[in-house]
């Protein structure tokens, strides 16, 4: 019969193996960072793999939605295995934020983008932008029958006109800065109205998709939605215009695209780099030229030329980390949106 206990040397090295083994896979992910990502999937891998071949640190990514994953990141809290949370919209950001889970941003990185574009508490920062905007079909509407202001929706004239997605983060998202600029009263009444007037589809793509065939007057999205599509074959978005409403109206609202670092990542100094470079020069210029279409918010940084210029939306001023998700949740809920 064979001893079936090893030798104290060969134990020594059978622990001390374990000890390296364990050391090299801690080295291999001291190496790099986990990023939850609820941006555009090939706008985020682009950057990754410019970052990654630049700074020779490994990122893995972990696609989800906005909310989806803002909710994880507050259950999870301080034992996440995140470094870095990247979103479409704000509101995620500020649930993420009122939990206390993201570490102040470098001074260095603050200062690269406009202060219109980040929180002022310098938590997490801009990192793209999308703006509201009303798609309409010309054969169904013409341009002076328009809505002056996105409030105008709400008049018994557009009930069964016009479309939305309520249930998506970016509709929510809108709804927050209508919360922030008009008050819940307003806020309120106007979801109301909307519940007896609009038609509601599943996602943006398919209001644009709605919008084109004439089944629907106009709809409200974002932008880059059409021009997604226009840069395509534009088979679901040819028989369509865009509407932007301007006047700092809520429905000229302009959503921040958020990015921040969270206060529990072992890998601060990486992941506080991936944010500085995707904010900055090099990850700014690859929103001019990825097919996203979403805006640039680095300062001086330029977005595609098919774009209508930042500057030139004439949007109203909202303070990104005052857009409350949850009490739109409420609101919409009560209208029966939701």
């Amino acid at each position: 019969m064979k001893n079936r206990f090893l030798p104290f040397c060969s134990i020594a090295l059978v622990i001390s193996s374990v000890f390296a083994a364990s050391a090299a896979s801690a080295a291999t992910n001291d190496d790099g960072i986990v990023v939850y990502n609820a941006q555009h999937e090939n706008l985020t891998k682009s950057w990754v793999d410019e970052f990654t071949k630049e700074t020779g640190i490994k990122v893995t990514l972990r696609n989800g939605g906005d909310t989806e994953l803002g909710n994880q990141l507050v259950q999870e809290g301080k034992v996440s295995p995140a470094d870095v949370f990247l979103t479409e919209n704000s509101p995620a950001m500020t649930l993420v934020d009122n939990a206390n889970l993201f570490a102040p941003l470098d001074a260095d990185t603050l200062k690269q983008v406009p202060a219109q574009f980040r929180p002022a508490h310098g938590r997490w920062i801009g990192i793209a932008a999308r703006s509201t905007v009303f798609v309409y079909n010309p054969t169904k509407i013409s341009a002076a029958q328009l809505p002056a202001s996105m409030m105008d929706l709400a008049k018994p004239e557009w009930k069964g006109r016009w479309a939305a997605s309520p249930s998506g983060a970016d509709f929510q998202a809108i709804v927050s800065a209508m919360l922030t600029l008009k008050g819940e009263k307003a806020t309120l009444d106007w979801l109301k109205a909307m519940k007896t007037n609009f038609v509601p589809y599943k996602g943006n793509s398919t209001v644009l998709k709605a919008v084109n065939a004439g089944q629907i007057d106009g709809g409200v999205i974002y932008h880059y939605y059409y021009f997604v599509d226009q840069a395509k074959t534009g088979e679901n978005s040819k028989n369509t215009q865009l509407h932007y409403f301007k006047h700092q109206d809520p429905g000229a609202f302009v959503s921040i695209s958020g990015g921040g670092v969270l206060a529990s990542s072992k890998h601060q100094k990486q992941a506080q780099a991936f944010i500085k470079w995707i904010t900055g020069k090099t990850g700014q210029d690859m929103l001019r030229t990825n097919t996203a279409f979403e805006y640039a918010v680095g300062a001086g940084a330029a977005s595609n030329a098919k774009l209508v210029p930042l500057n030139q939306l004439d949007a109203p001023k909202v303070e990104p980390s005052a857009l409350n998700s949850k009490k739109v949740s409420e609101l919409m809920t009560e209208a029966g949106l939701l």
